[in-house]
């Protein structure tokens, strides 16, 4: 063979080595995002379960406490924050106004024996529980799909790629500041 055909070749070659990596690259980082896309998915649907929840528990609540209204609309209110927030940090927001209204009402509920004995209270009250560890348990998966992902399009040179297909850093689900605060719950 030609020398000018052997270089060719290899000029060929290497183009299409770096054709291949630069797709195999592309390709991870959609993987990944698809990762932090489905995560997210799946928080919304436990999000979604206890927001579902929630109107049966106020209900069976309701029908014990008449002079706590302003719980039972804490919790409405919070409730339809969650279910119409748009973007991570509107729905850890809500979340987190969810949480604090719910703990008011658990600490509220210690004064009505009765209701603490209803089986029908008894029932959601572990289910409410459950969904709250699968939301602790879907945030974590989130946030680590965030990590895998934002370390992929930070790492060389994989940057270069992910600033060119528009691939940008992506928010973690993050409690907030109020979620450091214990709930005052006052009876007076």
């Amino acid at each position: 063979m030609k020398k000018s055909t052997i270089i060719l070749i290899a000029i060929i070659a290497i183009i299409i080595i770096i054709i291949a990596l630069l797709i195999g690259t592309y390709n991870g980082m959609v993987t990944k995002r698809e990762n932090v896309d489905t995560s997210l998915a799946n928080l919304d649907v436990v999000l979604q379960r206890r927001a579902d929840l929630i109107p049966n528990l106020v209900n069976t609540v309701k029908g014990y406490m008449e002079h706590e209204t302003e719980v039972i609309d804490k919790i409405t209110t919070a409730r339809q924050n969650l279910v119409s927030a748009n973007g991570i940090e509107e729905k850890a927001q809500a979340n987190q106004e969810l949480t604090s209204a719910l703990n008011g009402l658990m600490v509220i509920v210690e004064n009505y024996p009765d209701l603490k004995a209803s089986q029908n209270f008894i029932q959601l009250s572990d289910e409410l529980a459950g969904t709250e560890n699968r939301i602790a348990t879907a945030r974590r998966d989130y946030n680590e799909s965030v990590k895998v992902f934002n370390a992929s399009i930070k790492t060389f040179p994989n940057n270069m790629l992910a600033g060119m297909f528009g691939f940008n850093q992506v928010d973690y689900f993050e409690a907030t500041e109020a979620s450091q605060e214990v709930p005052n719950v006052s009876f007076e």
